[in-house]
C-alpha cells in the first residue's frame, strides 16, 4: 500500500518510475551541456583579440550567466524528480567546435562554434519537450522557457555570421 504522501499520478508516481529515470538522464545530459557551454563561453569571452571581437566577447559574457542559470534550473529539476545532480568526475567534454581557435583574431570560428552549441542544445531540448508531452508538463514548461533563450542566442549569432559573410570575412 502506498504512503499517503506518495504521489499516485504524474511523473512522481511509482508507476512512472521508468519514465522518470529516463527523464532524469535527459536532464543530466542537458545539465552537462549547459556546464560545458559555460566553460566554453567563458574562454571565448576572454580569448579573442581585435576590435571586431569586442561585441562577440560582450555577448558571450552575458550568455555565461544565462547558461549557468539554465544549468541551475536543470539541477533543481533533477533533484525534484528524486534524481542526483552529477558531480564533476562524471563530466565528459564534447564541444570540440568551441575550443579556442589557433588565431585569437578568428572571431568567425567562435561565432560558428556558438551556433553549433546552440543548435545542439535546441535539438536536445526539443527531445526533452517531446518526451515530456505524455509524462511531465512541469519539466516541459521549464524546458520550453530555456529553449526560447537558446533560440534567441542562436539567432543573434546567426546575425553576427551573416554580417561577417556580407563583408567577405567568413
Amino acid at each position: 500500500m502506498e504512503s499517503a504522501t506518495t504521489p499516485t499520478q504524474g511523473i512522481l508516481s511509482e508507476d512512472k518510475r521508468d519514465e522518470r529515470e529516463q527523464l532524469i538522464e535527459l536532464l543530466q545530459q542537458a545539465y552537462w551541456m549547459e556546464i560545458e557551454t559555460v566553460m566554453s563561453y567563458l574562454a571565448n569571452s576572454t580569448n579573442p583579440d581585435g576590435v571586431r571581437a569586442q561585441e562577440i566577447k560582450e555577448s558571450l559574457e552575458e550568455d555565461v550567466q544565462e547558461e549557468l542559470g539554465h544549468a541551475q534550473q536543470f539541477g533543481a529539476r533533477i533533484k525534484e524528480l528524486y534524481g542526483v545532480v552529477p558531480g564533476s568526475l562524471e563530466f565528459k567534454a564534447e564541444q570540440s567546435y568551441l575550443q579556442p581557435p589557433d588565431q585569437q583574431t578568428d572571431v568567425v570560428h567562435v561565432i560558428k562554434g556558438v551556433i553549433e552549441a546552440e543548435s545542439g542544445a535546441i535539438a536536445h531540448y526539443n527531445r526533452i519537450i517531446q518526451f515530456c508531452e505524455e509524462h511531465d508538463p512541469v519539466t516541459q514548461d521549464m524546458v520550453i522557457d530555456i529553449l526560447r533563450d537558446e533560440e534567441g542566442h542562436r539567432r543573434l549569432f546567426e546575425g553576427f555570421l551573416r554580417e561577417y559573410q556580407a563583408e567577405g570575412l567568413a
